[in-house]
């Protein structure tokens, strides 16, 4: 009879992007939307993306697989939040006070999140901040 795990979702998030990582043992296989994490393009969406992991040492990368789904914002905020739902995985899984202070002395954003928005466009200019220049000749 094959033993029944409990799967937890973990969730990490940066500007608009959501991502949702489900961790089970495994041997230490890593898929983003059904894509091998090793296969991502561009290279430095995939090294921030396996960041958490190299962090975590290949010890206990080898114990677990992890699927990850993402949508929403750009290419490099997938890839953080990504990066952050899967150190969420393993500190939960894991459950080992010495990786998650590892963690946050290298990137304390990989469980904590960033806050920071875009801010919203105002009226009298094109942007947020920025207005047309006055000329007085």
């Amino acid at each position: 009879m094959v033993k029944e795990q409990k799967l937890k979702p973990y969730s990490g998030s940066r500007k608009t992007a959501r991502a949702t990582a489900i961790i089970m043992e495994g041997n230490g296989r890593v898929r983003v939307n059904q894509i091998p994490i090793e296969l991502i393009q561009p290279e430095i969406a995939r090294e921030r993306m396996m960041l958490p992991l190299e962090l975590a040492g290949d010890s206990i990368r080898n114990k677990f697989d992890i699927n990850v789904s993402v949508k929403g914002g750009g290419f490099m905020g997938q890839a953080e939040a990504v990066a952050m739902a899967i150190a969420k995985a393993l500190v939960g899984t894991v459950k080992s006070k010495e990786l998650k202070e590892r963690i946050i002395n290298y990137d304390r954003h990989l469980l904590v999140g960033d806050a920071r928005r875009k801010e919203s466009k105002k009226f009298g200019g094109p942007g947020a901040r920025r207005r047309r220049q006055k000329s007085y000749r």
